[in-house]
């Protein structure tokens, strides 16, 4: 059995799927416009530049969790998915997954945002291991507003990685192919581990790294609207 690993934002969806939350709360009038559409494009740049404060960042983005009921976040979660996501899940995505599916290798989603906003798009995947930053709740259920654990997020993504290969009784290091999906240089730390590196629709200092090192470069959405 091989290990196939998949970022997500950017890499299988050719969008950001925390971004567009936030736009999303935004849009049906949950979050102020202004303001808070100013601060996620904040971050986002952030991100882009590989400079983003993580747990800046985790302060804003969990907040709406901790001041909204379980099941009305659930129920905008739905709606998110059906308007903003599933229109988002292209086929050569979909090919991409189902090809390490059938080959019998082990597959799992790791991504730096929430589990609360991914762990439905990892199911409409039909990926069932999802290594995500988690979210606090508390005794009844409801979120907290903070993160649970280290944060999925650069050499984040190598520690929670490793600890969900060990709670199957695996190792990185055990599998003779590994495969790691990502378009982000924040991903460079978890790239570097595996066998199979490759550069999703990578940005310019992942091209760069990619032309290099001699990983290959797939472009998933060439010519696709982003």
């Amino acid at each position: 059995m091989h290990l196939a690993l998949f970022d997500l934002d950017n890499t299988l969806l050719p969008i950001d799927s925390d971004y567009e939350w936030s736009r999303f709360l935004v849009r049906i009038g949950v979050l102020d416009g202004e303001a808070h559409e100013r601060e996620n494009d904040r971050f986002y740049r952030a991100y882009q530049d590989g400079t983003l404060d993580i747990a800046e960042f985790l302060r804003f983005q969990l907040a709406p969790l901790a001041a909204h009921p379980r099941a009305t976040l659930d129920a905008w979660h739905r709606r998110y998915m059906a308007e903003v996501i599933e229109p988002r899940i292209l086929p050569q995505a979909r090919e991409l997954v189902e090809r390490h599916r059938t080959r019998g290798d082990l597959v799992a989603l790791v991504t730096a945002t929430n589990a609360f906003v991914t762990a439905p798009i990892a199911g409409a995947f039909g990926i069932e291991h999802l290594v995500a930053t988690g979210v606090e709740q508390g005794p009844d259920g409801e979120y907290t507003g903070r993160p649970e654990g280290t944060p999925s997020f650069r050499e984040g993504k190598i520690r929670r990685t490793g600890e969900w290969l060990a709670s199957l009784g695996h190792a990185l290091e055990s599998f003779e192919r590994s495969w790691f999906y990502s378009d982000s240089r924040n991903d460079l730390p978890l790239l570097e581990r595996v066998t199979d590196p490759v550069a999703t629709n990578p940005d310019d200092v992942l091209h760069a790294a990619a032309i290099e090192r001699g990983w290959p470069v797939l472009r998933l959405f060439e010519g696709v609207a982003r």
